[in-house]
């Protein structure tokens, strides 16, 4: 990951006629006629407000452990339009950026992120943004909280929580993140996009790519997914969509998908499978193997979930959730299913159709060394994440003892 493309123009500092990349934002569409301050609705407003009383200040943009198009391609777009208020903005995340889509999208944008380090003062940053979370899904929450660093901000479309309190909050009931932050640049009222502009192909083409992402190809999606992708499509760069969509499956992830499908057991139209040990690298290889079980004839649901060991000794049980059934809250019930840790913060969460968990080993963390221990760590997680999905499901009794031997899930 490198530094990202030529700064964008903004509303706040686009030139006038001799400028070949400025254009004065005020509503009319200039610079392409396609862009109107109705199509940005009143948040937009309601953020330019907020962003022109927070001139000079510094954001830390928090996202997702695990980040993916939607994420990265969002806080790209939050970063770009505060830049234009003369508010500098860091994207941060803690975990790994580890899909093959994820890795080209960031590599072939030339897409500068932040990895939180330890030795990162926090305490530098004014502000913090969370865009496609709301704190339950990255473990920045708890440090910016010790650092001192109030929350401005949260974007996003799960469902709504309250771990943080921000100043301004726009949570909706959309498909992606993308869908609200192409909102707000469909006026350019916030920042106006030009056509044969390098950068703006890149800003847009990351968030058709993010769009597309969230809504399986468009299948999930709705009218105002449709209005973004229309909005985007003539500023996009086909040829650099195409070639971050096409990018082939790893070794590790085929190996996942392989795992998931051997030890899965279905009850009641609910699949859920573990995979054992995976590597921190093949982590969004979990998702993809859900992704995987919930096409299989008579399934509603898919629940996938491995263990996750760094190099660093961290381990987690990391898991995810895909559904197509409409009547399922997928925050709900993973929250009843896992519950909270010590300090309240729920395991698992989600959004309409799709969600994810994560539980910390802690103290159990370890023995990787000692194979037989660390086979016994997880048979005892891998029976016990099991049984409560299918209790909080209603179909514990569908269940056979059989099922909880140590390698997993019988088909």
């Amino acid at each position: 990951m490198s530094q990202h493309a030529p700064p964008l123009p903004h509303p706040a500092s686009a030139g006038g006629a001799d400028d070949p990349i400025g254009a004065v934002a005020d509503g009319s569409g200039a610079g392409d006629g396609s862009q109107g301050d109705a199509a940005s609705g009143p948040r937009a407003g309601e953020l330019r407000r907020l962003l022109e009383s927070r001139a000079g200040e510094r954001h830390v943009v928090a996202i997702q452990d695990f980040p993916d198009p939607d994420a990265i391609s969002s806080a790209l777009a939050y970063r770009e339009i505060a830049r234009g208020f003369g508010v500098d903005a860091d994207v941060m995340y803690e975990g790994l950026i580890s899909h093959p889509e994820n890795l080209a999208l960031v590599n072939l944008l030339d897409l500068t992120l932040v990895r939180f380090r330890e030795d990162l003062p926090l305490d530098a940053y004014d502000a913090a943004v969370f865009v496609d979370n709301q704190g339950a899904t990255t473990h920045l929450t708890e440090r910016l909280r010790a650092a001192g660093v109030p929350t401005l901000a949260v974007i996003d479309h799960h469902e709504q929580d309250d771990l943080v309190d921000p100043v301004f909050r726009d949570v909706r009931p959309v498909a992606a993140a993308a869908t609200i932050l192409t909102e707000y640049l469909r006026g350019g009222e916030l920042l106006t996009l030009l056509h044969g502009n390098p950068a703006h192909e890149n800003l847009a083409t990351a968030l058709m790519h993010g769009l597309h992402s969230e809504t399986d190809g468009f299948i999930r999606a709705r009218e105002p997914e449709y209005a973004a992708a229309a909005f985007l499509s003539s500023f996009i760069d086909p040829e650099l969509l195409e070639r971050v969509l096409c990018v082939q499956k790893s070794r590790g992830t085929m190996q996942v998908i392989e795992a998931a499908l051997r030890n899965r057991t279905v009850c009641g139209g609910l699949s859920v499978s573990g995979v054992g040990e995976v590597r921190w690298a093949d982590r969004d290889a979990i998702p993809q193997a859900a992704d995987f079980l919930v096409t299989e004839e008579n399934v509603h649901t898919a629940v996938v979930y491995g263990l996750l060991c760094g190099d660093d000794g961290r381990e987690v049980v990391s898991g995810s959730l895909r559904t197509h059934k409409a009547t399922l809250s997928v925050g709900d019930y993973l929250r009843d299913a896992l519950g909270t840790d010590a300090g309240g913060r729920p395991y698992g969460g989600g959004r309409s159709r799709a969600g994810g968990f994560e539980v910390d080993l802690g103290f159990l963390r370890g023995d990787g060394d000692d194979r037989q221990a660390q086979s016994m760590k997880w048979a005892l997680y891998n029976r016990r994440i099991r049984r409560k999905l299918f209790r909080a499901a209603g179909v514990e009794d569908e269940l056979d003892d059989d099922t909880d031997a140590a390698d997993g899930a019988k088909d």
